[in-house]
């Protein structure tokens, strides 16, 4: 958990329990704007690029004041990481202006990059506010879980999913989402909770949101990986990869209650695919925009029969 001594003394990273999320964000200070962390995998043998993205945010935010917050991020996803090696993040001090500081982040394992980060930090300021409206949904309570035929179907592949004991999801059905369908832009809508409360510190829930917004993302842009498609079949017959991921902060929110994460995908082409979203609280508040473009290829399955 983050902690400040003096308003302009940079937050202090301790250790957290690793089993829920505020401890999957928490990292190990070993240096001067040097930290240290663990990523539990996402696809098998890689480790998921949103922990990857939210531990890097956590390390810029260890260098700036509690009264900077994070208000957006561009990341870059150079090489899959081993989820069973430490990573280490080095933080570089870019500019620190009276209003806005930025910071350049560079994860590493063993010497080589696998992500880098570039993050800016503002002071608040007091001026006009305008948003569009929430799409009308269907509430979380309303819907199933999704992780309950997961686990029934599929259960070893359930219980090795860490973003299942630490992230709750709710999946819209897409007939339950109000207007009309655009031709050639694919979307999906999933409510997204922490399993547990976080503490009360802005840089926790910017880096919550970090984490869970490439749970869903980059399967937008490929309707036979959307999980509420693809959790209760066998393995996607596409491989998909995160390529880079941005997100920009809006507004000030919690984290720890149900969010909708409305996502669409305009392009899929050369391999690759687009897809974006935007974050919503319950009381319809837009808390943050979210861009990706990753990596879609067709899985190339070998028949050893026939070798």
């Amino acid at each position: 958990m983050s902690s400040v001594t003096d308003d302009d003394v940079p937050l202090d990273l301790a250790h957290g329990d690793p089993l829920d999320l505020e401890g999957l964000l928490t990292l190990e200070r070993v240096d001067d704007d040097v930290y240290r962390g663990r990523c539990h995998a996402g696809l098998p043998k890689r480790a998921f690029g949103g922990h990857i993205a939210a531990q890097s945010l956590t390390a810029a935010g260890g260098t700036v004041t509690r009264e900077h917050a994070a208000h957006s991020l561009h990341g870059y996803f150079l090489s899959a990481g081993n989820p069973h090696d430490p990573i280490t993040y080095r933080v570089e001090r870019l500019r620190d202006g009276r209003c806005y500081r930025s910071r350049r982040v560079t994860a590493t394992q063993d010497g080589t990059a696998i992500f880098t980060l570039s993050a800016s930090f503002k002071l608040p300021e007091v001026t006009p506010d305008r948003q569009p409206v929430m799409p009308a949904v269907p509430p979380p309570e309303e819907l199933p879980d999704p992780y309950e035929a997961w686990s029934r179907v599929r259960p070893d592949e359930y219980r090795d999913a860490v973003t299942a004991r630490v992230m709750s999801m709710r999946f819209v059905p897409s007939e339950d989402v109000d207007g009309d369908r655009p031709l050639g832009i694919a979307e999906q809508f999933v409510w997204l909770e922490p399993a547990h409360s976080l503490p009360d510190d802005p840089l926790m829930h910017v880096c919550a949101l970090t984490y869970g917004s490439d749970m869903t993302l980059a399967s937008t842009a490929a309707l036979d990986r959307q999980p509420h498609r693809s959790l209760q079949r066998g393995p996607s017959r596409v491989f998909m990869t995160s390529l880079d991921h941005a997100v920009w902060f809006h507004r000030p929110f919690r984290a720890d209650d149900w969010m909708l994460f409305a996502q669409q995908s305009p392009s899929a082409v050369d391999g690759r695919g687009l897809s974006m979203g935007n974050f919503w609280t319950r009381d319809g508040h837009l808390v943050a925009t979210v861009v990706q473009e990753s990596l879609m290829r067709p899985v190339r399955r070998i028949d050893h029969e026939n070798d």
